[in-house]
């Protein structure tokens, strides 16, 4: 096995435009090793990552693999050779068979009828056969990929990678859709790889994952590097602390998994929104959680801690296979999107683009959507109304536009978000759900947004906001923090940085 690391990247600086996604930041994983690449949302890792498997140009610094210097950019294919990524989303063809897609854009051709070449797919799959062998992978040759595990396709993504000559796999949050088994399943085919000298850059949210596979470890914060250490000599509050900028937090405060916590000072009133044994099999284990009047709760955790699948399941995208949810002591329809607005639930959905608006439609069409019925007699919709309701929305919220008749396309990302917000209030809801609601807005516009969400409780209202950006969550009067579906933490405001992202990452001590 060589001596020259499977991947080094030194003095590496990446912009985009004004921003600086990297600043001088440095890299470097050994042969065989599992090296893990931790910190916060913006802290570049996956700009990093980027630059390492050739998808961005760095504009300053220099990357080697196996002491060569890296392919020129562009170069698909020399890239191949040298370093692959395994995404928390597949990127296998789910119709296509194991063989199809560890040969894709390489199955080798015969010699066929005059004038043309086909494919031997016999020859294919013999060569699948022997590449899974090699690797140790116990999956079929002609199974499709959509008919695998989440840990199979992963096992032969992986190998396709190797086929290329690559030994550094870079692995993106690959346990956040695995159960207990397929993790354990996935560390025992990564520690075999590795003893044949294959190396693994390992990025998660779970920062207990990190001591159970990873022998060393780089943490980035604000674009820049921050440490690199043995696992075994970095303590876990240390990791946090690296992480987050904080002195090392105190140990974590931990509460029963009920969702019980310390006494709010609304807690005497009628809770607004309830739940109670709601479950989702897979996502969530029974939670019981009470959001009361005037009250801000904040719902923490990283990826598959199943907290955006709680939010679905409040606002009826998702059916519970168990328990209860009501609002002001009117219990909600399981599954049922209209029956949630109806009870008083507004929604913001994390993806604006995909669940939020309609982007060729106006401001006004869009605002306006979950109110249609009260824009007009027998069930018409009159564009005065409508002009009108979508006139005082953007007054009230501060909405940056021509008018109500300007197609939400053509607003900036902030604005876009208050036109989801807008359409969320139309109802005048009870309880006020927000999956991640500042994602990808510029400052000025996340205050603005908190302080939507803060004006709903304030009301008398409830509000739950669903993120794991301690921005967002600074906002809440209680915090619950969930890790793989189960309540681990609950605070109250005052919470550190530091003890909040070791209960999300998995690695607070029970006091």
């Amino acid at each position: 096995m060589s001596d020259a690391p499977a991947v080094h990247a030194q003095g590496i600086v990446k912009r985009f435009g004004p921003t600086v996604a990297l600043d001088d930041v440095r890299l470097t994983v050994k042969p065989g090793e599992s090296h893990a690449l931790v910190g916060r949302n913006g802290a570049g890792k996956s700009t990093l990552v980027s630059v390492i498997t050739g998808l961005h140009k760095p504009d300053a610094g220099t990357v080697t693999f196996s002491g060569e210097p890296a392919p020129a950019f562009g170069d698909t294919m020399a890239w191949q050779s040298k370093v692959a990524c395994v995404y928390q989303k597949s990127m296998a063809v789910p119709d296509l068979t194991v063989a199809e897609n560890l040969f894709l854009n390489n199955f080798g051709t015969g010699r066929g009828a005059p004038g043309g070449r086909w494919i031997s797919w016999s020859g294919l799959r013999t060569r699948a056969a022997a590449l899974l062998a090699e690797y140790g992978v116990n999956v079929d040759p002609n199974t499709r990929a959509k008919d695998l595990s989440v840990e199979q396709v992963q096992f032969v993504e992986i190998a396709r990678a190797l086929s290329f000559g690559a030994r550094l796999i870079i692995l993106d949050e690959p346990t956040a859709q695995l159960d207990a088994r397929g993790i354990q399943s996935l560390f025992s085919k990564l520690r075999d790889l590795q003893s044949q000298g294959v190396a693994f850059l390992f990025i998660s949210h779970h920062l207990q994952e990190v001591y159970e596979l990873c022998t060393a470890v780089t943490v980035y914060r604000d674009a820049r590097h921050v440490l690199t250490a043995p696992v075994a000599e970095l303590g876990k509050a240390d990791l946090v602390a690296a992480m987050t900028g904080e002195a090392a937090a105190a140990k974590v405060a931990w509460h029963a998994a009920s969702g019980a916590g310390p006494a709010t000072a609304a807690g005497a009133a009628e809770p607004v929104l309830r739940t109670e044994g709601l479950a989702v099999e897979g996502e969530f284990e029974p939670l019981d959680i009470e959001v009361h009047p005037g009250e801000v709760l904040g719902i923490a955790g990283a990826a598959a801690s199943g907290n955006t699948a709680l939010g679905e399941t409040l606002v009826g995208m998702r059916k519970a296979t168990a328990g209860r949810v009501s609002v002001r002591g009117r219990d909600v329809r399981p599954g049922s999107v209209p029956h949630a607005l109806n009870a008083g639930i507004g929604y913001i959905p994390e993806d604006r683009h995909r669940q939020g608006l309609v982007l060729e439609r106006s401001v006004a069409e869009n605002a306006t959507l979950t109110v249609a019925d009260q824009l007009g007699p027998w069930g018409t919709v009159l564009p005065s109304r409508t002009r009108e309701f979508a006139s005082s929305m953007i007054a009230s919220l501060d909405i940056k536009t021509t008018g109500p008749d300007q197609k939400v396309s053509g607003l900036s990302g902030g604005n876009q978000q208050k036109v989801v917000v807008a359409r969320a209030l139309a109802r005048n809801p009870s309880t006020l759900v927000a999956v991640r609601p500042t994602a990808g807005v510029d400052i000025k516009s996340k205050d603005s947004l908190l302080g939507v969400v803060r004006r709903v409780a304030d009301e008398g209202n409830a509000a739950v906001i669903i993120s794991d950006e301690l921005d967002d969550l600074r906002v809440c009067d209680r915090v619950v923090a969930l890790f793989h579906g189960r309540v681990v933490a609950e605070y109250d405001s005052g919470w550190t940085d530091g003890e909040l992202v070791a209960a999300m990452e998995g690695v607070g001590e029970r006091a």
